[in-house]
């Protein structure tokens, strides 16, 4: 297996972070990423693609004679772009379009879990008219949730408690259609009460490699103040999961869902997220998503310590019991750091200082997410720009770590959480 040619599709930090990773393997000898960023081409050739474009995606990767390539973000695998690379016998890591609804379609998901009984939020209905949607807000129960169907960049969901916001949320989605036809449809479901946690894995469809446990952030301010966003920051750490709640999301989540994928004969490799809410009653599942998380991904890729390519390599070969992970025992912590106006109206071309004082820096690594080179300056070019990660001895180190870096980066109305990590750690619920 040594030699390997991998493509990374995908131009975020979780494609940087994943490229990163794969340029540590003795046995990966080169790194492509598509269409990639500023800060992932340090790492790989950065070439460019439309992600929508499945068909562009397969010419690529026969022509580049890649050995694997590996789907970043969402939105290639709900366009079905792995039954467009196994049609041509090209092998890549992810799930199929079938698959992929379990993100792609709020609706599909509640229905599968229902069906396979997979612990949830109870749903007050799905709506595919606004004014039935508004009506039935007379008869919940608050806080309420309230989902857009469709994939709209992690911006798609509203916890609250206030009716007028639910109402003026309903109407952006189904009346204004400010995330098209992904707000076409509504699910109204309960608010559940608890801590969040982000649970991944890697999956061949029959066996599963749990990743290293994470939490993220997805309000825009402190305190879980502020709009959804893409996410704006995470943390790992074992601290966060005892092993008895691990065996109890493994047993009541993870292994029925493989189960129900393979009963409703749904062929699933890659990654499987389960974000969960830890609540009294134990853990229930908010939403699935069919790839690593952002910024989950970074905050995990630097505490594995294994040959991560080799890992990915045997999951997409249907052959995951051949390896043997190894977790760094040092926590880490992944802050985001955002352009103005993020995440409505993001300013973009404003230039980047501060770069060159954290390059080198022990336990510090800066994913570029939203940047682009000009020159030789680098620039913002969308709403989330930097995943500013670092590892420590422990938590606190961590933070600490992390904290300083972003206080040397610069650009004009940089702005992003100082809370990271500062929460207390999970418990086993009863």
């Amino acid at each position: 297996m040594d030699g390997l040619r991998i493509l990374v599709i995908g131009g975020g930090g979780r494609e940087h972070a994943l490229a990163w990773k794969f340029r540590q393997s003795s046995r990966v000898e080169r790194v492509y990423c598509a269409p990639g960023n500023a800060g992932v081409a340090s790492e790989a050739e950065c070439l460019p693609l439309d992600l929508k474009d499945t068909k562009a995606a397969a010419d690529l990767a026969g022509k580049l004679q890649v050995d694997l390539t590996v789907v970043g973000p969402e939105l290639p695998l709900v366009e079905g772009i792995v039954g467009e690379f196994t049609v041509r016998r090209l092998r890549i890591l992810g799930p199929t379009r079938a698959g992929a609804q379990l993100e792609g379609s709020k609706v599909f998901a509640k229905k599968f879990m229902e069906r396979h009984r997979i612990p949830t939020a109870e749903t007050y209905g799905v709506f595919d008219s606004a004014i039935d949607a508004y009506a039935a807000l007379c008869a919940v129960d608050w806080p309420l949730v309230v989902k857009a169907d469709g994939l709209c960049a992690g911006k798609g969901v509203l916890v609250t408690s206030s009716p007028d916001e639910a109402t003026a949320f309903i109407d952006r989605l189904m009346d204004s259609r400010e995330f098209g036809e992904a707000g076409r449809r509504v699910i109204l479901e309960e608010g559940l009460v608890g801590q969040e946690l982000s649970f991944i894995v890697l999956t061949d469809g029959n066996d599963f490699l749990p990743m290293a446990p994470a939490r993220d952030y997805k309000r825009a301010l402190d305190e879980d103040q502020g709009p959804n966003t893409g996410g704006m920051g995470a943390y790992s750490s074992d601290e966060i999961l005892p092993r008895e709640l691990e065996t109890l999301i493994v047993e009541s989540v993870v292994r029925p869902t493989l189960l129900g994928l393979r009963s409703d004969g749904i062929p699933y490799s890659g990654f499987l997220y389960f974000g969960l809410m830890i609540t009294d009653d134990g853990p229930k599942v908010l939403e699935f998503n069919c790839r690593l998380g952002d910024p989950e991904a970074e905050a995990i890729l630097v505490r594995a310590d294994f040959d991560f390519a080799a890992a990915c390599m045997e999951a997409a070969s249907g052959n995951l019991k051949a390896v043997d992970p190894n977790w760094s025992p040092n926590p880490s912590v992944c802050v985001v750091m955002a352009s103005d106006g993020y995440p409505q109206n993001p300013k973009t071309g404003v230039p980047i200082a501060g770069l060159g004082s954290v390059k080198g820096r022990t336990g510090v690594v800066v994913f570029h997410a939203g940047t682009k080179r000009v020159g030789e300056e680098y620039q913002t070019s969308g709403g989330r720009v930097l995943m500013v990660t670092a590892t420590g001895a422990t938590l606190s180190d961590a933070r600490e770590s992390a904290y300083y870096a972003c206080s040397t980066i610069n650009f004009d109305g940089a702005h992003y959480r100082r809370d990271v990590a500062a929460d207390r750690k999970l418990r086993a619920a009863p």
